[in-house]
């Protein structure tokens, strides 16, 4: 049987709530496997964001090229579209 891939392109959330940390826990939950393309770093807790660093547009590419040549994405999940 085939594991389901999925590429989750978000933020990392240092609290762990939100952006690719929840995103790779649910993927695990479905029997998902989960890659990512990290778009931004966050100093954020359930208080607030407290400083954002964004990643390079190109680097955030790559990545996305990088798992599709070789892994393979069954589905995409992007948390920055708009």
């Amino acid at each position: 049987m085939k594991i389901p891939r999925a590429l989750t392109i978000a933020g990392l959330d240092s609290g762990g709530g939100a952006g690719i940390t929840a995103d790779i826990k649910t993927f695990h939950a479905l029997g998902v496997y989960g890659m990512v393309a990290l778009t931004a770093v966050t100093a954020q807790n359930t208080l607030g964001v407290k400083a954002v660093q964004e990643i390079d547009p190109a680097v955030v590419e790559a990545q996305i090229d990088a798992v599709v040549e070789d892994i393979g994405v069954d589905a995409a999940k992007n948390r920055n579209a708009q």
